[in-house]
C-alpha cells in the first residue's frame, strides 16, 4: 500500500528567507529595506498558494499575487519600515525617564506642560523624588528637527537647582521663542554630572495674525450659536 501523501504535500522549492535583524536592515537604505521585505512577504504568500492536497489540487489558488496585491504589500512594508526606523531614532534620541516612563508621566501629571502667555511659553514640570539630583537643563528645538539647543541650566539659573529629596514643581518662562512649532525638553543632571532626559512636550506658537484669526473664528462660532438660540425662541416662543 502506497504511503499516504500529507495534506500539504507539494511546496515551492527552497525555504523562505529568515527575517533579517534590525542591524542588518539598518545597513540598507529605506528603499532597499522595503524591496527586501516586499519580496520576502510575497515569497511567503506564493509558498502558501503553491500548496496542493493529496489529489494534486491547489490548496489556495485564490492567493496568487496580482500587480495590485504586490502594490498593497509594498505599501504595507514601507509603512512598517518607516515605523521601525522612527522607533529606533526615538530610542537613540532619548534616555532616562523620558524613554522608559513617558506614558506614566502623562497619566501622573509629572510630565512637561507648556502654556503660551502673550507670545511667550511658560513651562512647568514636577518631580516626586530627587535623591541624587543636582539640577535641570531646559532645551528647545524646532519641530521636525533633531538637534536640541540649551536654553537654561541649573548652573546659571538658581530656580533650576534641585529642590531636595522630596522633589517639587518647577517653572521656566521662554521669552525668546518665535512663532512656529517647538519641542521643549527637560534633562535631569545627577551629582556625578550625568544627564538623563526627564520629559518633553510640543508647543505651537501662533503669529499675531493667526491669533487674531482664531479669535475672530471663535467670536463667529459664539454669534452663530446665539443666533441659533434666538431663532429657536422666535419660532417657538413658549418652548422651555
Amino acid at each position: 500500500m502506497a504511503d499516504k501523501v500529507p495534506f500539504f504535500a507539494a511546496q515551492e522549492e527552497g525555504e523562505v528567507q529568515a527575517e533579517p535583524s534590525d542591524d542588518e536592515l539598518n545597513e540598507l537604505s529605506i528603499d532597499e529595506e522595503v524591496e527586501m521585505m516586499t519580496k520576502m512577504e510575497m515569497a511567503k504568500t506564493k509558498k502558501i498558494s503553491n500548496l496542493r492536497n493529496a489529489n494534486g489540487v491547489d490548496y489556495a489558488p485564490w492567493m496568487n499575487i496580482s500587480a495590485e496585491d504586490e502594490s498593497k504589500i509594498r505599501q504595507i512594508m514601507k509603512e512598517k519600515a518607516e515605523a521601525r526606523r522612527l522607533r529606533e531614532e526615538q530610542e537613540r534620541e532619548v534616555s532616562g525617564n523620558l524613554y522608559f516612563d513617558s506614558q506614566a508621566q502623562e497619566l501622573s501629571g509629572t510630565g512637561l506642560k507648556g502654556k503660551i502667555i502673550d507670545g511667550e511659553v511658560e513651562l512647568e514640570w514636577a518631580t516626586r523624588t530627587e535623591k541624587d539630583t543636582r539640577g535641570f537643563i531646559v532645551k528647545r528645538r524646532p519641530a521636525k528637527t533633531s538637534e536640541f539647543s540649551p536654553l537654561a541650566s541649573y548652573e546659571e539659573w538658581g530656580p533650576l537647582q534641585s529642590k531636595g529629596e522630596e522633589g517639587g514643581i518647577y517653572r521656566y518662562l521662554d521669552d525668546t521663542v518665535s512663532p512656529g512649532g517647538w519641542v521643549y525638553r527637560i534633562s535631569e543632571v545627577d551629582n556625578m554630572g550625568s544627564e538623563s532626559d526627564l520629559c518633553q512636550c510640543l508647543v505651537e506658537v501662533q503669529t499675531e495674525e493667526e491669533q487674531a484669526a482664531a479669535k475672530i473664528a471663535a467670536i463667529g462660532i459664539v454669534v452663530i450659536g446665539v443666533a441659533a438660540v434666538a431663532a429657536g425662541l422666535i419660532l417657538d416662543p413658549y418652548a422651555g
